[in-house]
């Protein structure tokens, strides 16, 4: 079944704070703290996107893009321009390893890339997590090498246009 990607409104906010207390969620998240969801989701703009994704009108998960060198908390540091960075998590646990996720990681590198100045996309799983970095190696990311972000040691892995045109045109 397939998922869509629909804008995140303040009706989400219970579901995305159930998300947040989920074990695979914060497994996935490490130190973070959550969001705080009613300024993520006032935030709108090509900077900072939260979309809600559904699998038949019910939530399933989230992704949030950003322009790292534009969003207001500057979480990626000094970026250069004409970039974005997406998190991405299912918070359903039934829904965990049903293909959703790579569903929703195609529809927002496509949302990435529609503006034509973009040139690349970045990612930051936990250094610990080769399953995400495995899942984000498939869709064509490459590692950059290792951060710091927070408390939180971190893989960063770049996506770049080229490279996702070449994975689309191997049919992937």
């Amino acid at each position: 079944m397939s998922v869509q990607l629909r804008p995140a409104t303040p009706e989400d906010i219970p579901v995305l704070q159930h998300w947040d207390a989920q074990p695979h969620v914060i497994a996935a998240t490490g130190s973070d703290a959550p969001s705080d969801w009613v300024e993520d989701i006032g935030l709108t703009g090509p900077a900072f996107q939260t979309l809600i994704s559904e699998q038949d009108g019910r939530p399933v998960g989230v992704v949030q893009i950003i322009d790292p060198a534009e969003e207001p908390t500057h979480y990626w540091g000094d970026c250069e321009r004409n970039l974005r960075a997406i998190d991405i998590w299912i918070g359903e646990p039934d829904c965990l390893g049903q293909g959703l996720g790579t569903q929703m990681m195609k529809q927002a590198i496509e949302r990435c890339f529609a503006p034509p100045e973009v040139t690349a996309i970045l990612i930051d799983p936990l250094a610990t997590n080769a399953d995400a970095q495995r899942f984000y190696r498939r869709l064509g990311f490459e590692v950059v090498g290792p951060r710091r972000f927070g408390d939180d040691d971190c893989t960063v892995m770049r996506l770049t246009r080229a490279g996702w045109a070449r994975l689309a045109l191997s049919g992937q």
